[in-house]
């Protein structure tokens, strides 16, 4: 039945393929987003590399502007015209993404045109070749049997088409080296080319000499469909189809057979399917390759006191010594590791950028860090623009997510050795939020001072050894054997209402009388004077740390 679900997937001609959607693709391996003032949703139909010689702009195109110097005033004339003609962004060369000229973010925001630079890892060509094969594949569904494999999962997708095809799996590239590969079978069921493919990582190189010759690959590469090869002696039946979107090839999923039992029947269906699911798997992983992760790798290492300024400033094209700051992100029920966490990520950075802020977005367990640099040279300015983007990724992202989503902004930093001191202020505010869980999402630590102050006094004392015969600890001991007891209870709530009965009692719903039974037997058994401040102060710190303890020691 899975099997022939996945057979009726396709590409829906008919769905409309937005920004977001193709940057969340082709992203941060490939393009960087300076500013949309269109908004992320704006659809993207296609891509057209500017002609000096015939200057048509198609609407609703990604415009290549090649060899337009961003800087120049021929860049702010191409995006107007781009903007009278409809397009939905344009996309200049490398080397300026950090500092545009003024001129053409404020013509973008006239025009209402988005404004994108590709990196300086990605030609042209490539870039061309990366957008056309997205366009194609962003609108795809998922099948039922992978629509779980969070993008760019290529074992966890290798693994659903296993379970399909009945067969063992290895995804490759357009060089035979290994992608990724099934869990299916045993070490024993393994065929030999198969054990020699993956502990290689790819395809021996005879394998592929004689492939190669017998003109195999120009007949997988250029056929478009699944390929079959049945079992002979000690090699089993086997499946292969190419993986393309747009025109552009993009690797290959093979399919072998498991300890001489056939192929499912509809094997060869299933894995032309599989091949059109797998595009945006594959060209996901292609953008998001190494260069990316040794930027976030760089902010890693400085956010944690260890690594150096000037490898983070050079890798991710931020100004060294200028303002910066951290926002701490948390997003209330999304799990670490998930398809929601890659999300999150990816809409952390895409804001960003819509927004014109350069940012490197970190994961740091379940908070999600954001570095921010070319801050306004102004400490009032910076301040201002951290929480405008802080006020305003917590608003576009909680929508996006349908959860809340809360962000603690760090204090503005002078230059990126500093940005240390501006994550532990930005995790404190978060914390704090967090703790409070109220309907504020938003904040510094001077906002919620007064929970943060309580939260570094809880912890401090956290480690301070207390008699055991104080008040609150003989009244926990009396709770303890005496079941149904809640003199505890009790004496925090009164704590908490400073003593005032009537509304102590409506706290706890009882009448002021039964109220004032319970405080004489809590004086009776713990033998707190609560007429004493110290005494009072003693017990209401002991409750908050058994809270704390009781919660886990962290925030709600």
């Amino acid at each position: 039945m899975e099997a022939d679900a996945l057979s009726e997937w396709g590409a829906a001609a008919s769905s409309q393929v937005t920004l977001e959607n193709l940057l969340s693709l082709v992203g941060a391996g490939s393009l960087e987003l300076h500013v949309a003032p269109g908004g992320l949703g704006a659809p993207v139909t296609g891509v057209t590399v500017l002609d000096p010689l015939e200057p048509g702009i198609r609407p609703r195109e990604l415009l290549l502007a090649v060899g337009v110097d961003a800087r120049s005033a021929h860049a702010v004339d191409v995006l107007r015209r781009a903007g009278e003609e409809g397009a939905t962004g344009v996309v200049f060369g490398p080397g300026t993404a950090g500092r545009p000229a003024p001129a053409l973010r404020g013509a973008a925001e006239e025009a209402g045109t988005a404004v994108l630079f590709r990196t300086s890892w990605c030609t042209w060509d490539q870039l061309l070749g990366v957008l056309r094969a997205g366009l194609a594949s962003a609108g795809l569904p998922p099948g039922l049997a992978t629509q779980t494999v969070p993008l760019g999962d290529l074992n966890g997708l290798a693994d659903a088409v296993a379970a399909l095809v009945g067969g063992a799996v290895t995804i490759e590239d357009m060089e035979s080296r290994v992608l990724a590969y099934s869990s299916t079978g045993t070490e024993e069921d393994v065929d030999e080319l198969r054990r020699l493919t993956i502990l290689g990582r790819r395809v021996p190189p005879w394998r592929v000499a004689a492939m190669r010759e017998a003109g195999f690959f120009r007949a997988l590469w250029g056929r478009g469909d699944v390929l079959y090869r049945p079992a002979g002696g000690a090699d089993p039946e086997r499946l292969v189809g190419a993986v393309r979107a747009g025109g552009e090839v993009l690797g290959s999923i093979w399919v072998a057979a498991i300890a001489g039992r056939p192929l499912a029947p509809n094997a060869a269906e299933a894995l032309r399917a599989a091949t059109r699911a797998a595009a945006p798997h594959l060209l996901h992983h292609r953008t998001r390759g190494a260069d990316t992760r040794l930027v976030e790798d760089a902010a890693r290492a400085v956010l944690d006191g260890r690594g150096s300024a000037e490898v983070l400033a050079e890798r991710a094209a931020l100004p060294e010594n200028g303002n910066c700051a951290v926002l701490a992100v948390h997003a209330a029920g999304i799990e670490q590791g998930g398809d929601e966490a890659s999300r999150l990520h990816g809409l952390l950075a895409l804001h960003c950028s819509a927004h014109g802020r350069p940012a490197v977005v970190v994961r740091a367990g379940e908070v999600v860090l954001v570095v921010l640099g070319a801050l306004g040279r102004d400490r009032r300015q910076a301040d201002d623009q951290v929480a405008e983007l802080g006020t305003s990724l917590a608003g576009q992202v909680s929508a996006s997510l349908d959860t809340t989503v809360r962000v603690g902004l760090g204090e503005v930093a002078a230059g990126l050795a500093r940005l240390p001191g501006s994550r532990r202020s930005a995790e404190l505010a978060l914390a704090a939020l967090r703790a409070a869980g109220g309907p504020r999402a938003v904040a510094r630590t001077e906002d919620v001072a007064e929970t943060v102050g309580l939260m570094q006094v809880m912890d401090a004392l956290r480690e301070v050894p207390l008699p055991a015969g104080t008040p609150v600890a003989r009244l926990a001991a009396f709770d303890a054997e005496h079941s149904g007891s809640c003199l505890l209870d009790t004496l925090r709530v009164y704590l908490d209402h400073f003593g005032d009965v009537p509304a102590a009692s409506r706290a706890l719903c009882l009448h002021p009388n039964s109220l004032r039974y319970r405080i004489r037997r809590i004086v009776q058994v713990s033998g707190i004077d609560l007429d004493s401040p110290d005494a009072r102060l003693l017990a209401q710190l002991q409750l908050r740390l058994r809270d704390h303890d009781d919660d886990g020691g962290g925030p709600r």
